[in-house]
């Protein structure tokens, strides 16, 4: 049977956030960026709720692309960043060791989300599956190319070797797998609340107006109506 059948959990999965800085940002035009920085924060809250090994790659960061989301880093602040001048992640030796540790413990299936689609990440799928056993699941959502057509075609060439497209939402949802899982439970539906748009909003709205549980914030007093004469 193909591991790929094997679904992502949180025992073999370990994830890679490669350049997500405001200079290759500024450069994406496939996804909204303010989009793009929620997905990208999300997943990272993601990993952090089911202690998924987590690597952060930068380039050229004082000479160009500037420092790594605050965001990000603020989920995960206790993280070394592993600094590059290679377009490609692969060609340093500090994040295929970074890579290995996890891999050596099962965490073969290595979870991607970078800028740009079409040079970062491609590159590092391509060569990482082309030197390991490891398997790659791209996050469409929470990387970004120069255009939509970028995007596009990197995704597909990449899937075309082999790569797995995920998004962020579903990695989260494949860790959870189950809702009994009480102990990640109510940390997941809360990112689902901060972060996934109408699916958040309708757990709001499920909580306080279909099972009467109060709202998640204390706010002012509602007045009102006080129809004009």
């Amino acid at each position: 049977m193909s591991s790929k059948l094997q679904v992502l959990t949180p025992q073999n999965s370990q994830i890679i956030f490669i350049d997500q800085q405001p200079q290759m940002a500024f450069g994406v035009q496939s996804i909204d960026r303010q989009v793009l920085k929620n997905n990208v924060v999300a997943l990272a809250k993601a990993a952090r709720i089911f202690n998924i090994p987590t690597t952060i790659t930068t380039v050229e960061t004082d000479s160009f692309s500037g420092n790594t989301f605050p965001e990000l880093l603020a989920v995960v602040p206790d993280n070394d960043i592993l600094e590059r001048t290679s377009m490609n992640s692969w060609d340093d030796q500090n994040v295929r060791d970074a890579l290995a540790k996890q891999a050596a413990d099962g965490r073969k299936k290595i979870v991607v989300a970078g800028l740009w689609t079409e040079v970062c990440n491609t590159t590092f799928a391509l060569s990482c599956m082309n030197d390991t056993d490891y398997e790659i699941y791209m996050v469409a959502d929470a990387s970004g190319g120069t255009s939509v057509d970028a995007h596009k075609y990197a995704m597909d060439r990449m899937v075309q070797a082999g790569v797995v497209p995920v998004t962020w939402q579903q990695v989260l949802l494949e860790w959870q797998r189950d809702w009994a899982r009480k102990e990640t439970y109510d940390a997941v539906t809360s990112l689902v609340k901060e972060h996934s748009g109408a699916y958040g909003m309708g757990i709001d709205y499920a909580v306080t107006h279909v099972h009467g549980g109060a709202e998640r914030v204390k706010h002012g007093k509602r007045i009102g109506p006080n129809p004009a004469k």
